[in-house]
């Protein structure tokens, strides 16, 4: 069982707080077993003061942090010397001194700047909520702050962006520790997007869709259902009955990328759960993922995450047959 330990700091913003219970707590194995427990301090056991006015009542103190396999750090809106200093208070400093080596360590939004005034950024990249990147890049010159993306996974050190981006790091991380399948079922009960990759812009300036306007999510949901053919931008263009020019505008406006890169995407994502759950040759996954042959396949997909799809398989799939 794997024991995540979430620190509440006072001025600790509620909705990111409850993200961990929330995306770890649901994660179940195949026979409904827990795979996670949740467990949130603070740093003496006593109250926290939350954002909002509202007061919270933990079970335990700091040293619950001794004993987790992975600590969350959500933001806090009162960071005080932590963000205008970049140092740490002694008692917080004396907590995160007593977390084990090799435990994943994650910080959500502006829980990145404990992480670093903690020296756990060092010459490492991360990233934080748009509005603060400037500034913890600012004051922590070694860190490689990337203000773009939803989330940062540097092995033991993840940080997310602001908001719904911890919903994306840690479903990422429950992706990670035990597959696709699982994700997608904890995705599913918490009603989220199962999958935004952590490179997709975290904010995207664009106007509003028109309400009169046609959206474009009929079409996403048509072509999720056809992935395996070769669909072009024509095809959905008409099945939206919207000229090229148009639906290629109105898909950016919505997404925040283009029909192809979307497209692609979704069919690396296809490809990772036929490599998950299935022992079909890369050649019959690519062709079923609407990549056409393998070798387009292992373009792809390492393009996104860095691997092969041998080497996706043996890392969530270990047993699978040496036909695959």
């Amino acid at each position: 069982m794997h024991h995540v330990g979430v620190l509440a700091l006072d001025g600790v913003v509620p909705f990111e707080l409850g993200i961990p219970a929330r995306i770890f707590g649901t994660a179940r194995d195949p026979a409904g077993n827990p795979l996670y427990t949740v467990t949130t301090c603070s740093l003496d056991g006593g109250p926290v003061r939350a954002d909002g006015a509202l007061g919270l009542t933990v079970t335990r103190d700091a040293s619950l942090l001794a004993e987790a396999d992975t600590v969350v750090i959500p933001p806090s809106h009162t960071l005080g010397v932590i963000r205008d200093e970049g140092r740490l208070p002694e008692a917080l400093a004396g907590a995160l001194s007593a977390i084990r080596p090799g435990t994943r360590i994650v910080g959500i939004c502006t829980g990145a700047y404990v992480l670093a005034a903690a020296g756990l950024l060092d010459h490492r990249p991360a990233t934080t909520h748009w509005r603060e990147a400037e500034r913890l890049q600012r004051m922590f010159t070694s860190t490689r702050v990337d203000p773009d993306v939803l989330f940062v996974d540097d092995g033991d050190i993840c940080t997310s962006a602001g908001v719904a981006a911890g919903i994306d790091l840690c479903l990422h991380l429950v992706r990670r520790d035990h597959g696709t399948r699982v994700a997608n079922d904890v995705a599913r009960a918490c009603v989220v997007p199962p999958w935004r990759d952590g490179g997709q812009a975290q904010y995207i300036q664009r106007p509003v869709p028109d309400p009169a306007a046609t959206s474009t999510a009929p079409t996403q949901a048509w072509a999720m259902e056809r992935l395996a053919e070769p669909l072009t931008l024509a095809d959905l263009a008409a099945h939206a009955h919207m000229s090229v020019r148009t639906f290629t505008r109105r898909f950016r406006d919505e997404t925040g990328t283009t029909p192809g890169r979307w497209l692609i995407r979704q069919r690396v994502d296809l490809a990772r759960q036929f490599l998950e759950t299935t022992d079909w040759p890369v050649d019959v996954v690519a062709q079923r993922a609407g990549f056409g042959t393998g070798v387009s396949l292992r373009q792809h997909l390492h393009a996104a995450l860095g691997v092969t799809p041998q080497a996706y398989r043996r890392t969530f799939r270990p047993y699978a047959s040496p036909a695959a």
